[in-house]
């Protein structure tokens, strides 16, 4: 079996003017294709490494041999957190955080403005390429982290349930250097209605 890049479940257009219809395009069929291509060309000879999902792989990365780990951590890393940013948009966006939800932010933030605000915050302050991340911790509490690259919260034992992509290539074409912007622009197509069912499957 090999990994497969999976298909967009709205058209190239459907998240203007929040996000472009060419960097979405470019950054699903270029950028994360490029993840999956690497990742199943990393694990030719591992073909049993294929077999399961690429959540389970990066999930346990002593089991992955120490010769490809570190490539099958980036790629598959690459490929595992773009596939949930895909899901995780869209324009219905007539949905909130669910009660279940609101009541875990407001556990681990002090309320649902309170999460919104501190996302900002970490992810405007982000160093270089990478991603912010709200995941469930192993004692099944909210967190939330700044991660470098492809890193995800399933190499540390985390859920991950909503994840911002910060690479230039997520955003310049059409914001350039001005990261703040797309940042605020995102909050506008996050896919609640997801992101809720998510929280509720991994709980």
């Amino acid at each position: 079996m090999k990994f497969e890049l999976p298909p967009l479940s709205y058209e190239y257009d459907a998240l203007e003017p929040f996000y472009d219809k060419e960097t979405l395009e470019i950054h699903h069929d270029k950028h994360h294709a490029s993840y999956v291509d690497k990742l199943n060309e990393t694990l030719a000879d591992f073909p049993e490494l294929s077999e399961q999902s690429v959540e389970a792989l990066i999930s346990n990365p002593t089991a992955i041999p120490e010769e490809i780990r570190s490539k099958v951590l980036q790629f598959g890393g690459g490929h595992a957190n773009h596939s949930l940013f895909w899901r995780t948009m869209g324009m219905d966006n007539t949905d909130l955080p669910s009660d279940k939800l609101s009541v875990a932010m407001e556990k681990s933030f002090g309320s649902v403005g309170g999460f919104k605000d501190k996302f900002i915050n970490y992810a405007s302050t982000l160093f270089g390429s990478g991603w912010t991340w709200l995941s469930i911790g192993k004692e099944g509490r909210l967190e939330m982290m700044n991660l470098p690259n492809q890193e995800s919260p399933l190499n540390f034992g985390q859920t991950p349930i909503l994840g911002l992509d910060l690479w230039e290539h997520a955003y310049y074409l059409k914001f350039q250097n001005r990261r703040l912007e797309w940042i605020q622009s995102w909050w506008n197509i996050v896919n609640w209605r997801e992101v809720n069912a998510i929280y509720a499957n991994s709980n």
